[in-house]
């Protein structure tokens, strides 16, 4: 018997795409974009990046694993949604506690599975990340297409996704104090802060620069998080306020939030990089690392002159910039994320970078 398509999407250029549901059954609108890493889709749903996105698995089989109690990288998954080609049900994993669609329907993610998700990859590339839609089947196609006209994706992401108050997470026999602004963190970015021997007080993304230094930290940490680096204006002032006060260190969002903390300008993407194959140079060694990335917006590279930064890293793609750093104030950042284990020990030098900054510093005080 052929089982009968329960979901479809809707594209804004008007393409459709008929397949199965798995997770939420809610309607939900987003901006889709691709991802072209083979394992990690436990890590990809509980990004908080991906707030308001829904991701295209490039790897054709899904959920073949399972999820871990111990995998996440956020506690409350935030993703808009995913589109895959094959989703397995039946994990074989002695790790695993739930299905993937157990923690999307848990967390209100809608999925879809059966399509021709090479198709709607080649389709990103070509036009672009636009909006999309997940409905029932029984939407007609001129409903869908009117949804998606008077359907904006909100800017409040960053806000949505940032703790409401800070928290702490200690390790022993510490050596610094690591304030780390939450826009989104990853939860891999504290463990990894941790381990090198930092006590770690996340912080909201609306702090002042009086209220971190009330901490007395060693150090400033900029996490990732989603949307536009513009719209967060409020880390934005606070490098402009504690820049050459303190060592700071920003990944994806971070580093684009430095940038224009200095002076430079952001740009939309196409269509972004999200994956755990791209090839970066770093500039001052000459060494090409394989990142993970997952990013919208990048810096651009001519805005850079005058600054007070440099670019330090690039992406061989496509050249876009990777890294900026100024060394006199000890402030640098990259648009890839070290803490995701890319090469998979090829940025992991990034964090010991920061480790020396802010030894640096403390001696020097």
């Amino acid at each position: 018997m052929v089982r009968k398509f329960d979901r479809k999407i809707v594209l804004e250029d008007g393409q459709e795409y008929l397949g199965y549901g798995f997770g939420s059954n809610t309607d939900r609108v987003c901006e889709i974009v691709f991802n072209t890493s083979m394992v990690g889709y436990q890590e990809i749903v509980s990004d908080p990046s991906y707030t308001y996105q829904m991701v295209v698995m490039t790897y054709p089989i899904i959920g073949n694993y399972g999820t871990a109690d111990d995998d996440f990288e956020t506690k409350v998954p935030t993703i808009g949604g995913l589109i895959v080609r094959d989703y397995n049900d039946s994990p074989s994993n002695f790790r695993y506690t739930k299905t993937l669609s157990d923690i999307m329907e848990e967390n209100d993610i809608p999925g879809i599975y059966g399509v021709d998700t090479r198709k709607i990859t080649r389709s990103i590339r070509d036009l672009g990340s636009r909006k999309v839609l997940i409905t029932k089947p029984e939407t007609s196609h001129e409903t869908a297409m009117e949804i998606l006209k008077n359907t904006a994706i909100p800017k409040d992401g960053v806000a949505r996704v940032s703790c409401k108050k800070k928290w702490y997470s200690r390790t022993s026999n510490h050596k610094f104090n690591v304030v780390a602004i939450d826009c989104g963190i990853k939860l891999n970015i504290i463990r990894s802060l941790n381990k090198l021997g930092c006590n770690v007080t996340i912080m909201p993304y609306n702090v002042t620069a009086e209220e971190v230094m009330a901490t007395h930290p060693d150090g400033l940490f900029l996490s990732n998080g989603p949307g536009d680096p513009e719209d967060v204006t409020t880390v934005i002032k606070l490098v402009q306020d504690l820049k050459g006060r303190l060592p700071i260190f920003g990944i994806c969002l971070g580093h684009q939030m430095i940038s224009l903390a200095y002076g430079a300008h952001t740009y939309k993407m196409k269509f972004g990089h999200r994956g755990g194959n791209h090839p970066v140079m770093n500039l001052k060694t000459g060494k090409i690392e394989i990142t993970s990335q997952n990013h919208s917006f990048a810096v651009d590279a001519e805005s850079l002159k005058g600054t007070g930064l440099t670019a330090t890293h690039i992406n061989l793609l496509d050249h876009t910039i990777e890294g900026v750093e100024d060394r006199e104030n000890r402030v640098f950042s990259v648009q890839y994320h070290p803490e995701s284990a890319p090469g998979p020990q090829d940025s992991a030098y990034l964090f010991d970078q920061f480790m020396a900054q802010m030894k640096e510093a403390k001696e020097n005080a």
